[in-house]
């Protein structure tokens, strides 16, 4: 079961950086990407693409919790 709502959290998740992503008009270079990466993984330095990956999914899902009404 809680496999399921993880399933659950992380569709709603990626439905959230999909509509970020067209707000942003997909300028993913763009001012907000930017910072968002930036305060995410820092210089990036020592990120793994695997980690990189996770920590996207997780913002998306934190997105989808704080929408939620």
């Amino acid at each position: 079961m809680r496999a399921l709502g993880h399933a659950l959290a992380t569709g709603a998740g990626l439905y959230e950086l999909f509509r970020l992503a067209v707000l942003s008009r997909f300028r993913m270079r763009g001012k907000y990407w930017t910072w968002r990466m930036h305060t995410a993984l820092g210089d990036g330095a020592g990120v793994s693409p695997a980690e990189r990956r996770r920590a996207i999914l997780e913002y998306g899902r934190w997105v989808a919790r704080m929408r939620r009404p």
